[in-house]
């Protein structure tokens, strides 16, 4: 199979795309600064800055007022999705760290969304297990543990309203998707991309977004 047109995305040409979409507000700049500040070992698990507008664009889109994060770091993915709710929107934010979220806890009362976001600091697996089971979630973005995106998939699609919308982040995982012999959190993606692949309740399609991006949704 031969690989269609693509282009090598320099330093200047990455600053090109940002130049084109949607810019950071004062808010979302300001966190993403203060996650590199803070936490520099780490920084990289923050969604890339082109996903944020992404991110408000698809709830637009999708028309999403009721929307589930797992995975939700320091705040700037949550953050970029309340900014495109209605104002009786709703998003339930699920992570296990005081310590990051109190980062998007500020920025998110700054940008006038904290009413918008219910934080929950639990294993994201009973939080999810805990919601009502009937479908009620039209958008969701799944960012976190990569050996338990299987487990986050089974609880999300369920409760995921026909036409809903699952985001998932690092699918092509820094490319080691390619290491059939890869373990731990790679190994969990591989097998995670397989069984959204083969998932007839959704249709999926993977794309080359930062460390790629699946978009999934509900038949």
């Amino acid at each position: 199979m031969t690989k269609g047109n693509s282009t090598k995305i320099t330093d200047e040409l990455y600053q090109y795309v940002l130049g084109h979409n949607p810019p950071l507000d004062a808010v979302q700049r300001g966190l993403v600064a203060t996650t590199y500040a803070k936490f520099p070992d780490v920084a990289g698990m923050q969604s890339a800055e082109e996903q944020g507008p992404l991110l408000a664009f698809l709830v637009r889109l999708t028309g999403a007022r009721h929307i589930v994060e797992v995975g939700t770091f320091t705040g700037f993915s949550a953050l970029s999705m309340a900014q495109a709710l209605p104002a009786d929107g709703r998003l339930i934010a699920c992570d296990v760290s005081e310590e990051w979220t109190a980062y998007g806890r500020e920025a998110w009362e700054r940008a006038g969304v904290a009413d918008r976001i219910e934080l929950r600091i639990a294993p994201a697996l009973e939080t999810l297990r805990a919601m009502p089971a009937e479908p009620h979630i039209d958008m969701a973005y799944v960012d976190a543990d990569k050996e338990s995106q299987i487990d986050y998939w089974e609880e999300l699609v369920p409760r995921l309203r026909p036409g809903g919308l699952i985001i998932t982040d690092n699918t092509l995982y820094h490319g080691a998707v390619l290491d059939e012999s890869a373990t731990g959190a790679a190994a969990g993606v591989r097998a995670y991309n397989e069984h959204v692949a083969a998932d007839p309740r959704m249709e999926s399609v993977l794309l080359a977004i930062s460390d790629g991006l699946t978009l999934s949704r509900k038949r």
